[in-house]
């Protein structure tokens, strides 16, 4: 009953495995780490020491181990009467391994406390498994509603039970900038903070009147990029230009097109205030992006690029004279330009860019990783042009949007993603080459949260979809809905023991209902059209 559903399970004719007083756990130096993590986590609900150590012996033991001939992150798990062994590729292989170790005991496991009259039986299999693709990852949106770090760190861990290794924290937004620069304190102790919230998602949706806020210091974010590595998680920053940037404008109002002085934005949606592009404003951010790349050691810097109005650039004759000076024609060269003048210097310091399809719309580096989101033609379109590609279409894998067409549904927003249709996403799309399909690394949920102001809230719409899409990434072979919906009636009690407040399968519960508070949703007619504007540039 493991998800995300690996490979191949067969069970044998052994007794299985009973862990007890006398269970040791043997790992060399190199998988260490991983050794101690299941330890700590055994240990609370069993009561069971589980002592560390280097020996071969078998007997009684979870013995970890690692062989290079094996595929990069994979693991193959043997359990028998005598004891448990897993082997893996690499690091990430075993830690895999020990992920589904922690599933083959009873969900209880998954407790902070002793837990009495529970047999801690692993039933005799053999497990071999192997992730479909390198990117499989969750985004998860800390500007518009601030996430405490220790929040963050369990969604981590969640991440980690669920076998995905990407998190992507959109760190700045219209309505908020989440992260510590030294050199320019302003964009937290201003763009930080914003004197309250719209309440629902309709355009004329009242303001609570509550200010919200928060950030995390630089030594936040290395405690935040340490725990998530210790995990096989990467911290991939989003920092979103020059779109998406009224906190930093409010912080700096010198980085705006007018110069005026505004505040940050207390409504959702697209707002018209953007950076200029003075050589200045550009330096501002290559100082930003400096200390960025200070804090997240990966190889992807995310730069946005999404959703950028022209209008203010139009109307400013000072914008016009830059665009005569540099030789360019039109608004949507001149994002080019900017996004171009941050990809080079990310570059020159070994890490590629990460933007969203939008950056198709203009010249980039070809080893920059687009973020498909506008729909399947988009990641057609970027694998085709030889880009790498994150797949993330918006209506497959938002987990903001509403999950059933029910009026109970929580400020509900756009079509229905049902958990269904997220089990239904394919990350590659059909009529690409073997060549091209090798571009498409993997895919991503994005969890935005104007709609959620809290980690329970977040919890209620990204599980259990986020499950589904779990497997969708970690997963090969054919899908089968039925059988992924027999192992979550499973997986959802190692839920309930970890304490997530998951959406059950017949709705809401009365906490988690909005009465009163406005959604959005619209029919999938109107939602294709909307996106059919939205590729074209109507909107934006």
């Amino acid at each position: 009953m493991l998800l995300p559903r690996p490979a191949s399970v067969a069970r044998t004719g052994d007794d299985g495995f009973l862990v007890g007083e006398s269970t040791h756990i043997c790992a060399p130096a190199e998988v260490l780490p991983t050794a101690q993590h299941l330890q700590a986590t055994l240990r609370p609900a069993t009561g069971l020491p589980l002592p560390i150590g280097e020996a071969t012996d078998p007997t009684s033991s979870i013995a970890l181990s690692v062989d290079a001939d094996l595929p990069a992150a994979s693991y193959r798990l043997v359990s028998g009467a005598q004891g448990v062994s897993i082997t893996g590729g690499d690091p990430a292989g075993v830690f895999y391994g020990c992920q589904s170790l922690l599933q083959l005991l009873p969900a209880a496991v998954f407790r902070q406390a002793p837990v009495k009259d529970v047999r801690w039986s692993i039933p005799a299999v053999v497990v071999e498994d192997v992730p479909r693709f390198a990117w499989r990852g969750a985004l998860l949106d800390v500007a518009r509603h601030f996430i405490p770090k220790h929040d963050v760190l369990r969604f981590v861990d969640l991440m980690a039970m669920h076998k995905l290794n990407i998190l992507h924290l959109h760190l700045t937004d219209d309505q908020g900038w989440r992260l510590e620069i030294r050199r320019y304190p302003k964009l937290v102790s201003t763009g930080a903070w914003r004197s309250e919230s719209q309440l629902g998602a309709a355009p004329d949706s009242p303001s609570d009147g509550r200010p919200h806020g928060g950030f995390y210091t630089q030594d936040d974010m290395r405690e935040i990029v340490g725990y998530a590595a210790a995990r096989f998680v990467t911290v991939v920053p989003e920092v979103d230009v020059p779109g998406h940037s009224k906190a930093a404008i409010a912080a700096y109002p010198e980085l705006g097109v007018t110069g005026r002085q505004v505040e940050v934005s207390t409504h959702w949606g697209v707002e018209h205030d953007v950076l200029n592009t003075e050589d200045s404003t550009v330096q501002f951010y290559l100082d930003v992006f400096d200390e960025i790349m200070e804090l997240f050691p990966g190889p992807f810097i995310g730069v946005g690029g999404d959703e950028c109005p022209k209008d203010q650039w139009q109307a400013d004759p000072r914008t016009q004279q830059l665009m005569r000076e540099r030789g360019l024609d039109t608004e949507a060269e001149l994002e080019s330009w900017f996004i171009s003048r941050i990809g080079t210097h990310v570059r020159a310091l070994g890490r590629r860019l990460y933007g969203w399809d939008e950056l198709l719309d203009g010249p980039v580096p070809k080893d920059t990783l687009i973020g498909a989101w506008r729909g399947a033609a988009r990641a057609v379109e970027a694998a085709r042009k030889g880009f790498d590609v994150v797949s993330c279409p918006v209506d497959r894998v938002y987990l903001d949007f509403r999950q059933s067409e029910s009026p109970d549904e929580p400020v509900p927003v756009a079509i229905p993603l049902t958990l269904e249709r997220a089990y239904a996403f394919e990350p590659v799309p059909a009529g690409l080459t073997t060549d091209e399909a090798a571009h498409i690394i993997g895919g991503q949920a994005n969890i935005w949260t104007e709609h959620m102001d809290s980690a329970r809230v977040v919890h209620y719409f990204a599980f259990p979809r986020l499950c589904a899409i779990a497997e969708v990434l970690w997963s090969t072979g054919e899908r089968d809905y039925d059988d992924f919906s027999d192992r979550l009636r499973e997986h959802l009690r190692r839920l309930d023991a970890v304490g997530v407040e998951y959406r059950r399968e017949g709705g809401p519960l009365p906490w988690q209902l909005r009465p009163g508070v406005r959604g959005r949703p619209v029919a999938f007619a109107e939602w294709e059209a909307f996106i059919r504007d939205l590729v074209s540039g109507k909107l934006y």
